[in-house]
């Protein structure tokens, strides 16, 4: 499998899991056609991006820079998450902005990849997710606390429709 579809595989499932888990939170019958929706965005990204026959996209190999780059931002999201998630719960009190947490960390951590991987994508993606979780945010703290999952699952069919459409971006700019 290549890198393409490789990455396009992590950030389905990674949407996915976004989509389904804070779904959750909706009222009926609101959760089971969102869970719905995510699930046949995962399987259309599966097929369109990651099993469908065709031309495969030559990407050049990553520079040590880029794949040191890649390990630091993952070795980042694996401390920032968790260590993020215990102070928003047990200082702040509010386990329902978690989830914010982790979309703006997920979110940061593409940010670098833009510039690395010489990806522009990357950071536009980045951004995005960070400011779903910046307005999520804002809307729970001040609206409605329904808007964390609202905001979750809003990260979960962006991260879904990137994965999906990686493929197609990276052929329309490799020609």
């Amino acid at each position: 499998m290549n890198g393409q579809r490789l990455g396009s595989l992590i950030g389905a499932i990674g949407g996915a899991v976004f989509v389904l888990l804070n779904a959750a939170d909706f009222p009926s019958p609101a959760d089971t056609a969102t869970r719905v929706a995510g699930a046949v965005a995962f399987l259309a990204v599966i097929w369109f991006a990651v099993l469908k026959p065709g031309p495969a996209v030559e990407a050049p190999e990553p520079s040590r820079n880029a794949v040191r780059v890649y390990w630091l931002c993952v070795v980042f999201e694996v401390i920032a998450i968790p260590v993020g998630a215990q102070v928003i719960t047990r200082a702040f009190e509010r386990p329902d902005l978690v989830i914010l947490w982790v979309v703006l960390v997920v979110g940061v951590h593409f940010v670098p990849f833009a510039k690395a991987f010489s990806l522009p994508l990357f950071g536009f993606l980045g951004w995005t997710l960070v400011g779903i979780a910046a307005a999520g945010t804002a809307a729970a703290l001040t609206v409605d606390a329904v808007a964390a999952p609202v905001a979750g699952v809003a990260a979960g069919f962006i991260l879904l429709g990137f994965s999906g459409f990686s493929r197609s971006m990276k052929a329309a700019s490799a020609s």
